[in-house]
C-alpha cells in the first residue's frame, strides 16, 4: 500500500506569458478574498487549510497569478466550498427542484497550460457533482510537473479526438471518442491528446467525499 504523503506548502510556478489566457468570468482574486474574509480567515489560516503558500494566495487575490485547475481544486477543498462559488455568485442554493442550463459555448472559461476548461451549470452551488468540458492541450507528460491529485472521484467521457490517460497505479490507457473512465482522483492522474487535433472530453468531478 502506498505511503500517505505529508501535506506540504506548495508554491506553483507563475503563469508564463502567452502560455495561458486569463479568461475568468469574474475577477477570481476578488471572489477568493470575499470568501476568505466571510470566513474571517487570515491569509496564514487560508494557507494552512489549502496547502498553498501565503504568497501564492496573495498573488491570486491581487490578480497577479492565474491559478491552474489543480490549484483551484486545492482552494475549494481548503475553503470548504465548491468550484462555482469561486467563479460566480450563484444563488440557486435550495435543495428542492433545482435546475440550471448552460447553452453551447456559454460555460465559465478557465484555461491552463495543459487543459482548457469550460465549467458548466455554475449557477447552482453546494452541489455534489462538478461538470465541465475540457480541451486537452497537453501533448506529453513533460507538460506536467507531476501527476495531478485531489480529493474525490471523477468520470471522464471522450467527446472528440483521442487521449492517453496516465495514472499512478495503472498502465497508460488510450481512449477515443465514445470511451469513458471512472477513477479515484486522489490517485495521481493526467491526460494528454494523441489525435492530430486537441481532444475534447467531459469531466464530472465530486471534489469532496460524501
Amino acid at each position: 500500500m502506498p505511503s500517505k504523503e505529508t501535506p506540504r506548502i506548495v508554491e506553483p510556478k507563475a503563469t508564463i506569458a502567452g502560455a495561458e489566457r486569463t479568461l475568468e468570468p469574474l475577477k477570481l482574486g476578488t471572489r477568493l478574498r470575499d470568501v476568505r474574509k466571510n470566513k474571517s480567515w487570515t491569509l496564514e489560516e487560508a494557507s494552512k487549510r489549502t496547502g498553498l503558500a501565503r504568497s501564492t494566495l496573495s498573488k491570486i487575490e491581487n490578480d497577479q497569478m492565474s491559478p491552474t485547475f489543480e490549484v483551484v481544486q486545492k482552494l475549494v477543498t481548503g475553503l470548504e466550498i465548491d468550484i462555482p462559488q469561486l467563479f460566480t455568485k450563484g444563488d440557486l442554493q435550495t435543495n428542492v427542484g433545482r435546475r440550471t442550463v448552460t447553452r453551447k459555448n456559454e460555460g465559465k472559461e478557465h484555461p491552463t497550460a495543459t487543459y482548457q476548461h469550460e465549467l458548466l451549470c455554475t449557477e447552482i452551488i453546494n452541489k455534489r457533482m462538478i461538470p465541465f468540458k475540457s480541451t486537452i492541450r497537453a501533448r506529453s507528460m513533460d507538460d506536467f510537473g507531476e501527476l495531478v491529485r485531489h480529493n474525490g472521484e471523477e468520470f471522464l467521457y471522450v467527446l472528440d479526438g483521442e487521449i492517453t490517460f496516465y495514472s499512478e497505479f495503472y498502465e497508460p490507457i488510450s481512449l477515443s471518442a465514445g470511451d469513458s473512465l471512472y477513477y479515484d482522483s486522489g490517485m495521481g492522474h493526467a491526460c494528454v491528446s494523441t489525435s492530430p487535433q486537441d481532444a475534447v472530453i467531459i469531466w464530472v468531478s465530486t471534489p469532496h467525499p460524501y
